[in-house]
């Protein structure tokens, strides 16, 4: 049975979520929480575009961008995640390519790695975010 708490709904099934799913994306769509109960755990829907703003100002990029002699270079302080490029341009949209690489990675081995296990907003962000949006995650662009 469905439990209805100040416009939040809850299934305590994913048989019931899944006889209700309607009702469960449009709570998320309008932001509301919306939550699934499977065995022990509980899972969270939400609206993507919404998980990928706030995770976009909880996880800023702190991008470094330095210019040399042969062009610029880009890295992330605290990951081991760097670009290089002849242009300014360049050098961003690498880094959007080892952002995606580093991704991959991280769902297929470092999420359970102790010093990668933490990255996880950061890998959800990745994954929600297409190249522009990254493109200015990382250059400091309100979108």
């Amino acid at each position: 049975m469905r439990k209805q708490t100040m416009a939040a709904v809850h299934y305590e099934s994913y048989s019931q979520a899944r006889a209700h799913l309607k009702d469960l994306l449009d709570a998320a769509d309008e932001g509301r929480v919306a939550t699934v109960r499977r065995d022990s755990g509980r899972s969270a829907v939400v609206d993507v575009e919404r998980l990928r703003h706030y995770l976009s100002l909880a996880c800023p990029s702190k991008a470094e961008v330095v210019a040399e002699a042969n062009g610029w270079s880009v890295f992330l302080p605290g990951l081991p995640l760097a670009a290089d490029g002849a242009t300014f341009d360049e050098a961003i949209g690498e880094m959007v390519q080892v952002l995606r690489e580093y991704a991959e990675d991280w769902q297929d081995r470092l999420r359970t790695a102790p010093n990668h296990a933490d990255n996880w907003g950061l890998v959800q962000l990745i994954a929600l975010s297409d190249d522009g949006q990254l493109h200015d995650w990382l250059v400091g662009a309100p979108r």
